[in-house]
C-alpha cells in the first residue's frame, strides 16, 4: 500500500489522504460538506493524473521511441491518483447514505 502512495506521487497522494480524513471529520462536524469534499477529491485525482501524463508525454517526446512495456507501466502508475480519488468519492457517498435520515 505504501508503494502505491509513493508511486502516485507523495504530494498529490498526501492531499488526497488529507481529503479522506476531512470527509470523516466533516461527517462529524459539517455533514453537508461530505459529498463536496468527495467531489473535490475526485477532481483533484483526475487533475493529478492529467498533470502526470503531461509530464510523461513531454519526457517521451524528448527521448524518442520507447518500448511499449515502459509506456504501459507508466500509464498504470499515472492512474493511481485517479483510482484513489474515485475510492475517496465512493467513501463520501457511503458516509452520506449512512448519515441520511430514514423516512
Amino acid at each position: 500500500m505504501f508503494a502505491f502512495f509513493v508511486n502516485g506521487g507523495p504530494g498529490f497522494m498526501s492531499v488526497l489522504t488529507a481529503l479522506l480524513v476531512a470527509i470523516f471529520f466533516a461527517a462529524w462536524k459539517a455533514p453537508r460538506w461530505v459529498k463536496e469534499i468527495g467531489l473535490f477529491a475526485l477532481a483533484f485525482g483526475c487533475f493529478a493524473t492529467i498533470l502526470g501524463l503531461m509530464q510523461a508525454f513531454d519526457a517521451i517526446t524528448a527521448s524518442g521511441p520507447i518500448p511499449t512495456e515502459v509506456l504501459c507501466a507508466g500509464l498504470k502508475v499515472a492512474l493511481i491518483t485517479t483510482i484513489y480519488g474515485i475510492i475517496i468519492y465512493m467513501v463520501s457517498l457511503i458516509v452520506r447514505v449512512i448519515q441520511k435520515p430514514r423516512l
